[in-house]
């Protein structure tokens, strides 16, 4: 697989029905350790690779992580969820599971609403656009 070519849009709100369906919940394959966002989702490229894994720079939530960031180990790690700057990879140190779930359910949320708000805003303009180019 080349570059991650799925919907951005449909993948996030995949993430929250996964998230609010108990998709975090206590994974049966690796269960001496919390589950891991993203990372233990269908979302993730590698999920359930063991071999032949995906390089993140492909992924489609690259486009979510800050610049500076893009090179870590896990770069979906250090997407800022909320305006104290919060990311998984701060979550991680000082939450409990249910504080994850919710900042990454409040992430989701706003994000999706953001895409939906900015791919009405592109459509309209499209078919104005149109409208005018048909006018003249």
């Amino acid at each position: 697989m080349a570059k991650d070519d799925r919907d951005p849009l449909e993948v996030l709100k995949f993430e929250l029905r996964f998230l609010q369906k108990g998709g975090y919940g206590r994974l049966p394959r690796v269960p001496w350790r919390p589950p891991l966002v993203f990372e233990d989702s269908p979302t993730c490229l590698n999920f359930n690779a063991r071999e032949d894994r995906e390089p993140c720079s492909d992924c489609l939530l690259m486009q979510f992580v800050p610049e500076d960031k893009r090179s870590a180990k896990i770069p979906c790690r250090h997407i800022v969820f909320n305006a104290a700057g919060q990311t998984l990879d701060t979550l991680y140190d000082w939450s409990t599971q249910q504080e994850i779930e919710e900042a990454l359910e409040a992430w989701l949320k706003s994000t999706i609403y953001r895409l939906e708000r900015e791919r009405a805003r592109a459509s309209t303009t499209e078919i104005n656009d149109h409208a005018k180019a048909i006018q003249v």
